[in-house]
């Protein structure tokens, strides 16, 4: 397997080379940590379930039991909805850092978060008491919008759309949207209700959300594996890049279609949760290396894990009383952007 060194990151030579069982090993491990910690994400909360109980609700289910009902109603939506949005976040940022080669790159990048606040907002402000199922639409269509700003804005500079112009163009659009989402919120007396979209949350989710968010979400994430080559062609830089046949165009609208869906969709349905995009991704590159083959599987794993501890936490510090699940996710995020903004700055 060829070793890609990730851009921006310290270039440091390794002789070291990861066994298929090696690797096969940690994929078997984050699979089983997974599903053991749905199994206890169900299980706790304000009212604690035993694990045989929560067996019996998931393949036994009986409706006529307080128990099954708390489980399938309440706990199995969440904690599924925790999984695959996780998964969704992390491999959107993976995608995004592999494009781009900037390793502090995450979806919001992209300006989607933004973007699906600023539609949110707007919202709030003009329609109020919208079903909680027509908020995850508009949210998604100002994501998308917030990304197609993006592209016009990159597009219109001479030589086209780059890595450095897509970055560059993302975080102008993000703190243009940012703004007009606070002057919104401030104009209207909004900030209570954007507060908890900001830091994000599954309370919400029901089976009928699910219906709708897990098929796009699912049928993406397969699809991300056909570009993952791609990617990691890509991260060894543009012009080693084309020089191997890579349609870097071609490349960079698919990889990005990808993330507007994955981010796009994760957003509309529990809000703005930062960091998982950014931590994922650099930790799945500890467990199996560079190739975003292996990059891209992994990190839907931790993502999945990382979101699912996140949302537990979140309902079991201060019982019957829920954080948001942002704040969670903050606790690891922050720390762990600190240290890659000071490593890269070493690398300097």
């Amino acid at each position: 397997m060829t070793r890609i060194q990730h851009p921006g990151l310290p270039q440091r030579p390794t002789h070291v080379k990861r066994s298929a069982v090696t690797v096969g090993l940690m994929f078997l491990s984050a699979a089983f940590i997974l599903l053991i910690s749905m199994f206890i994400a169900i299980s706790l909360g304000a009212k604690g379930l035993r694990l045989e109980t929560v067996w019996n609700a998931v393949f036994h289910y009986n409706p006529s039991m307080t128990s099954h009902q708390i489980i399938h109603e309440l706990r199995l939506p969440r904690v599924l909805a925790a999984a695959v949005i996780g998964a969704a976040f992390a491999v959107a940022g993976a995608l995004m850092q592999g494009i781009t080669r900037n390793p502090l790159a995450d979806t919001g990048i992209l300006g989607i978060n933004a973007g699906a606040t600023f539609v949110v907002a707007l919202s709030f402000a003009f329609w109020p008491g919208l079903p909680y199922g027509w908020i995850m639409l508009l949210s998604f269509i100002g994501a998308v919008l917030g990304t197609l700003l993006i592209f016009l804005l990159g597009m219109a500079a001479p030589g086209g759309l780059s890595s450095i112009r897509l970055t560059v163009a993302g975080a102008v659009i993000a703190a243009m949207l940012g703004s007009l989402s606070t002057g919104v919120a401030i104009y209207f007396d909004l900030s209570q209700d954007l507060a908890f979209w900001y830091a994000g949350g599954f309370g919400g989710i029901e089976w009928r959300h699910l219906r709708l968010i897990l098929p796009a979400l699912l049928l993406t994430l397969l699809l991300t594996m056909p570009l993952a080559r791609r990617v990691s062609l890509m991260s060894l830089g543009e012009e080693v890049a084309l020089n191997l046949g890579l349609n870097l165009r071609w490349t960079r609208i698919l990889a990005l279609g990808a993330v507007v869906v994955l981010a796009g969709v994760s957003v509309s349905a529990v809000g703005s949760i930062g960091f998982v995009g950014l931590v994922i991704p650099h930790m799945s590159r500890k467990l199996v290396g560079v190739d975003y083959r292996l990059i891209i599987p992994m990190s839907s794993l931790l993502g999945a894990i990382l979101l699912v501890l996140a949302d537990l936490g979140a309902r079991i510090v201060n019982p019957p009383q829920e954080l948001a699940v942002g704040i969670m996710v903050a606790f690891v995020g922050v720390p762990f952007f600190l240290y890659l903004a000071r490593k890269e700055r070493r690398a300097l």
